[in-house]
């Protein structure tokens, strides 16, 4: 079966964004009413208690991707069958991941309290909370979260997104009653377990509505399981790495400097996810698009596709960066009320939106490698990239001053991702799928959105410096300042693009 690239990625492009809206609007609410009425150190138990969820989710290996990918091979060429055997041994397996997160989690139970550095609230039970939120990571593999996969294989990812959508708006409902009409922690941690169940139970009904055929039955062949295997265990190492490069950064900070620094990193972080979320609604959309056409298309048509849509996805990534070089700093101000312990200085927001780029500009190459279930040629990547990250951290919170040991976090991963992570990807994709010549064309398109992206930035927070208000309403009036300016830089600088884009448009619609 060959899908539709441009119809499926238009279909799921508003779908996903209006989740990742969601995503960003009601988190920060969310945080805004944690700092409000419970506290910094709340907030910094909060984002502990994710991260070492995180790290025991590493228990889940990267079956979820593995399976993914092997099924685009068995949708392209219309192999019913086979797509039902990965679903079964992908319930299977997920069970045993369920198991295995809930047994690890009670093991470490006993060292929960030496990840926290200096008092933690009184009123609260680390234990108690700690297996709240261990119940609702392991239900979540219990309930049906093998059937994600059918609808991500398809490229249905506008179904996944409007459940997410309908599932969030639901629980920050109730999440936000439950803080305000209570204040209390341990209920507003109980909420989320029962809203994690309604989301796989939708995803569950959905899955089997629109796609009844696929069902968990029959036996995967051997070397479609050796395949499965040998592409996890290549996947566990890149999981490794994350964990370490990002989980380990708050638990690394709550040790050494406390929750109220978990917490100022963890409001500079959230803005970094918030506007990487919206960057990424494109390659998230784009995924199952490239899987299938791996196997539909010859290699230069997929690079043609590749090229395009980087192009694209970088430019919003390059305009992204502009406005929070202009408008971090005055957005933390405000949104925290000038709080001291949580508003930093200028180096952090700029280190952070140098993190933002490097992360997110390489972020349509990662979808392509991963559609191409490339992980075993770099397996060691993210491991020596991890150790390195790791190393920098505890180097950096021992020997720089106080007011910059947090910076040294940041600037650990990034210099860990340009060292290390992206010319080594690079290295792969371009000799195992694309070539030496597809290798320098990319390159030369990177150094030049490197180069733009320079001056968007530079004009953007040039022309915010220029408003001279300060509060909600100075911040509202720099970000519109801001934009306007970055985005008519944009426009002068790729307008043949944008012409192209509209004609793309009109087109589609004189056909409706």
């Amino acid at each position: 079966m060959k899908l539709d690239f441009v119809k499926s990625t238009k279909r799921n492009v508003p779908a996903v964004a209006l989740n990742r809206v969601l995503d960003m609007a009601f988190p920060f609410l969310n945080r805004t009413l944690f700092l409000w009425l419970l506290g910094p150190e709340y907030l910094g138990l909060n984002g502990l208690f994710r991260s070492v969820i995180g790290v025991l989710s590493l228990a889940e290996l990267g079956f979820g991707m593995a399976i993914d990918c092997s099924m685009y091979k068995a949708i392209a060429e219309d192999d019913s069958r086979l797509v039902c055997a990965y679903l079964k041994f992908y319930r299977t397996v997920y069970r045993c991941v369920g198991s295995a997160i809930f047994g690890i989690g009670l093991v470490l139970l006993p060292f929960l309290r030496s990840l926290v550095h200096g008092d933690v609230p009184a009123d609260v039970d680390l234990h108690v909370l700690y297996l709240i939120h261990l119940v609702n990571t392991s239900l979540g593999y219990f309930l049906f979260a093998y059937r994600r996969s059918v609808l991500g294989a398809y490229n249905r990812k506008d179904v996944l997104a409007n459940i997410a959508t309908s599932v969030s708006m639901a629980q920050y409902a109730a999440v936000f009653l439950v803080l305000l009409l209570t204040r209390n922690y341990y209920c507003y941690v109980a909420v989320t377990v029962v809203f994690t169940a309604l989301g796989n139970l939708l995803v569950y009904w959905q899955s089997r509505r629109l796609f009844p055929e696929a069902l968990p039955q029959g036996r995967l062949p051997d070397a479609q399981r050796r395949k499965v295997v040998s592409d996890v265990k290549a996947l566990f190492m890149h999981k490794v790495g994350s964990a370490v490069s990002f989980t380990f950064d708050n638990v690394v900070v709550s040790a050494f400097l406390g929750l109220v620094a978990v917490a100022a990193y963890g409001n500079y972080y959230y803005v970094y996810t918030a506007v990487a979320g919206f960057v990424g609604i494109l390659s998230y959309s784009m995924m199952g698009g490239f899987g299938n056409k791996i196997y539909t298309e010859s290699r230069d048509e997929n690079f043609r596709l590749f090229m395009k849509a980087n192009r694209y996805v970088t430019l919003v990534v390059a305009w992204c960066s502009a406005m929070m070089v202009a408008l971090f700093q005055p957005f933390i101000t405000v949104w925290t009320k000038g709080n001291p312990e949580l508003v930093r200085h200028f180096l952090t927001p700029a280190l952070v939106v140098v993190f933002f780029y490097v992360s997110q500009s390489r972020l349509v190459f990662q979808t392509f490698k991963s559609a191409a279930a490339i992980w075993r040629e770099d397996r060691w990547k993210p491991i020596v990239s991890a150790a390195a990250n790791l190393a920098m951290n505890l180097s950096f919170i021992m020997f720089l001053p106080e007011e910059y040991k947090l910076d040294g976090v940041i600037l650990s991963t990034i210099l860990a991702f340009v060292l290390i992570e992206i010319p080594w990807e690079s290295h792969v994709l371009f000799t195992v799928f694309f070539g030496s010549v597809h290798a320098r064309a990319y390159w030369r398109s990177q150094a030049a959105f490197l180069a733009v992206t320079i001056v968007l930035c530079a004009v953007a927070w040039g022309t915010a410096a220029l408003v001279p208000m300060d509060g909600l309403g100075g911040l509202c009036a720099k970000g519109a300042a801001a934009a306007a300016a970055a985005s008519c830089a944009a426009f002068a600088m790729f307008r043949n693009d944008v012409k192209a884009m509209f004609a793309v448009l009109r087109k589609e619609k004189s056909r409706k």
